[in-house]
């Protein structure tokens, strides 16, 4: 099997799509979560600490000298990726938790029994007139 004919079997695999959408999909998903974070929970939480910005917290460990930047550690930027994971892994439990929820009262709903194939009615009916003959 060539090398191409392969990685096209792999590639059009139903698995290999679906998690390329999931990815496409966790990705957007992410960017309206760390905007939420950003643009919604961040503010507020600053004020509470007296009008503190995260994005700026740091410690300087060189300054600045000319043309050459500060050296920093901004654990600001740290706290705000921790509070956008937290945030995105609980939205995310959130909806897998709807889903699952969804698909087991899907399961618990009884299901219309399936009418039986129509040779096995043609039977029954065959059955229940010998039997009327006798």
């Amino acid at each position: 099997m060539s090398m191409m004919k392969e990685f096209k079997e792999f590639a059009m695999r139903g698995n290999v799509i679906d998690m390329a959408v999931g990815i496409i999909l966790g990705l957007a998903f992410g960017a309206i979560v760390s905007s939420f974070v950003a643009d919604v929970v961040t503010p507020p939480l600053g004020l509470l600490l007296g009008g503190m910005d995260f994005s700026v917290m740091n410690i300087v460990l060189k300054p600045a000298v000319g043309e050459s930047p500060a050296v920093t550690i901004n654990y600001g930027m740290f706290f705000q990726k921790v509070i956008d994971f937290i945030l995105v892994a609980f939205a995310i439990f959130m909806v897998i938790k709807g889903m699952n929820n969804m698909k087991r009262k899907k399961e618990e709903a009884p299901a219309a029994p399936a009418p039986p194939p129509a040779q096995e009615v043609l039977l029954a009916e065959i059955r229940d007139l010998l039997k009327n003959k006798s």
